[in-house]
């Protein structure tokens, strides 16, 4: 062993103690990896930063803007409203839709992209339906690491073990090939995470309270606007086609105020701020809200040619990315007390909705319009978040007390959802079809949504995850070095020494356990750069077939659950899940266990040691 080597082992063990303590952040860890290498002459300059310029760190950049793209045009909040939806109020089905729906897209593109994507869904479901982060946020990250295992391209780390197997004049693995296994996996992490996840019960960060933020089912509930909520159709005789709400003076003679319009489009549903010069169209559906809650509905429908539909859950919870609440009150130097809501002609001024007051802590109901407002009154409006935010810049006479926590699902391009979908497609076709890099097929789905306005440049550079970014590159380096200062010849011999005697699948099981634990501390495509070169020369001094030893090297790379530094994927959901590291020690060390036995008895059936 020469000095050199004994220096790059020496900072690798000192990363994985920082990595460990967590002390200091994993990404300024990996800046001193970079200033190190190069001071210590191991490497060049040029060696060491060659990770910026890695297609796989390009590409989890442009995955991560694609998924700022999906979230701004609404597409994640409707993926989680399906699974909301189709699991009800059970977490079992939650979970079990969750994992699965993340292996299928993880399959055909980047299991870190794909995690990026999700983890505002998962935030978003947990806030509806009272689950702690903690207890999704763990299954969404094993399941992307365990997508890596279903296809070719599903993770880089088996595009580095087929690109190693090309380099010594094999052909490689097919599309499919790891499909079998993984199946089996994805199947064992399902029923693993759903016995696991009383144990993910997270603790409160420090300092943060425990109190949930205000959503908007309880902004409406404290302004009794449930019992007034309904929903109309409007039929083809109406009297209401083709007429302005302004012209229709629904509030005065029927109690109705049209607070938003559902109208069907060819694909979508479209949701209409309800203002003054609003048309109503045949078959739109109105949101209302009831002035008279107990008034009998059906002599007014009929004469209006309304169909009353039922309402399942509040309006404002369905539509929770378009349409907001938010609670406004009048600051000492407003002139606006005194007046009555309809002098205010917020509809018209503001394009807002006054849906709800209160006074000395209680919520009045009947006709608001007429009523004198008095200073300490505060008012509920609903309408456009865009509109609502603008109501926060009339700072002299409104000030906005209360915004909901689903003020974080904004989707400010929710009418660009059709084309974030087709730069999806685009992207997968690309990837699954081999025409171009990856990298490139992910760029250019990038630019493309850029250019069809589903998102921003400067939304674009918040959304990528700079740490991970750095936590990458600074890991890249150590696979070169151990290679130049002679590592990986070191780690065959060590393995023939101590295994050589104990029979092949012994040599296939540590392996696997050598390249999950190099894997647990540095880059999970880092670890496959430096265990493919070794699982290929073990093979070729066993006489063996490469292939096997390749794939356990692939699984093993994918099976990155033991520590929150070994995947980006894992680096992802720390923070939101208010995980430790050792929570994803005791959590993923008996999974990747699991895996070991399934991948031993299942990689020598598909790809035999000695083939005939």
């Amino acid at each position: 062993m020469n000095t050199e080597l004994i220096w790059v082992l020496a900072m690798l063990l000192l990363c994985m103690g920082c990595f460990a303590v967590n002390k200091p952040r994993t990404d300024v860890v990996a800046l001193l990896v970079l200033v190190m290498f190069p001071l210590s002459g191991v490497l060049t300059l040029s060696q060491t930063l060659a990770g910026f310029s890695d297609p796989a760190v390009i590409l989890i950049a442009a995955l991560f803007v694609m998924g700022d793209g999906l979230v701004r045009t609404g597409i994640v909040y409707r993926l989680g409203d399906w699974l909301v939806r189709v699991s009800g109020n059970s977490e079992v089905k939650l979970l079990i839709l969750l994992m699965l729906s993340v292996a299928l897209m993880g399959s055909v593109m980047s299991s870190t992209g794909v995690v990026a994507i999700f983890i505002p869904v998962v935030l978003s479901i947990c806030a509806r339906m009272n689950i702690a982060p903690g207890r999704l946020m763990m299954p969404l990250a094993f399941a992307a690491l365990i997508s890596g295992m279903q296809t070719l391209v599903a993770t880089p780390p088996n595009m580095v073990v087929h690109s190693e197997l090309q380099r010594n004049g094999l052909e490689g693995f097919q599309f499919f090939s790891f499909t079998p296994i993984g199946l089996v996996v994805l199947v064992l992490g399902v029923a693993y995470m759903l016995l696991a996840r009383r144990w993910l019960q997270p603790k409160l960060a420090a300092g943060q309270s425990g109190a949930p933020r205000l959503t908007l089912s309880a902004l409406a509930q404290s302004y009794r606007l449930q019992e007034r909520e309904q929903r109309f159709k409007v039929l083809s005789g109406s009297p209401l086609l083709e007429q302005q709400l302004n012209e229709l003076a629904l509030r005065q003679q029927y109690g109705i105020n049209v607070v938003a319009i559902e109208r069907q489009q060819k694909f979508r549903t479209l949701l209409l701020n309800a203002t003054g010069n609003t048309l109503v169209e045949p078959a739109d559906i109105l949101l209302v809200d009831l002035i008279y809650p107990a008034q009998d509905l059906l002599p007014s429908c009929r004469e209006l040619g309304l169909q009353p539909l039922p309402l399942a859950n509040s309006y404002y919870s369905l539509h929770a990315h378009e349409l907001g609440l938010a609670e406004i009150a009048f600051p000492p130097e407003s002139t606006l007390p005194g007046k009555t809501i309809q002098q205010l002609a917020f509809r018209s001024q503001y394009k807002l909705n006054v849906v709800g007051l209160r006074r000395g802590g209680e919520a009045l109901v009947g006709v608001l319009v007429d009523e004198k407002l008095q200073a300490t009154d505060k008012l509920l409006v609903a309408g456009n978040w865009q509109d609502i935010h603008r109501l926060q810049q009339q700072s002299r006479d409104f000030l906005v007390l209360s915004l909901p926590a689903e003020v974080d699902e904004v989707t400010p391009a929710a009418r660009k959802a059709p084309h974030a979908l087709l730069c999806l497609a685009l992207m997968v076709l690309l990837m699954v079809s081999g025409l171009v890099p990856n990298v490139i097929a992910a760029l250019l789905s990038c630019l493309l949504m850029g250019a069809l306005g589903c998102i921003t440049p400067n939304s674009a550079y918040k959304a990528i995850h700079w740490p991970s970014l750095i936590l990458i590159v600074g890991m890249l380096p150590f696979a070169l070095a151990l290679q130049q200062t002679g590592g990986i010849d070191l780690a065959v011999h060590s393995l023939l020494y101590l295994l050589g005697d104990s029979g092949d699948y012994a040599l296939l099981a540590a392996l696997f356990v050598l390249t999950a634990i190099t894997g647990s501390f540095i880059s999970n495509t880092a670890t496959a750069v430096l265990m493919a070169p070794v699982a290929v020369s073990l093979a070729n001094t066993l006489g063996a077939s490469p292939y096997p030893f390749a794939m356990m090297v692939a699984l093993a790379a994918s099976a990155a659950f033991m520590t929150p530094v070994s995947s980006p994927v894992n680096t992802l959901v720390l923070v939101p899940g208010q995980y430790t590291f050792f929570d994803f020690v005791r959590i993923g060390a008996p999974f990747t266990l699991l895996v070991l036995l399934v991948s031993v008895l299942l990689v020598p059936l598909l790809f035999p040691l000695y083939p005939a």
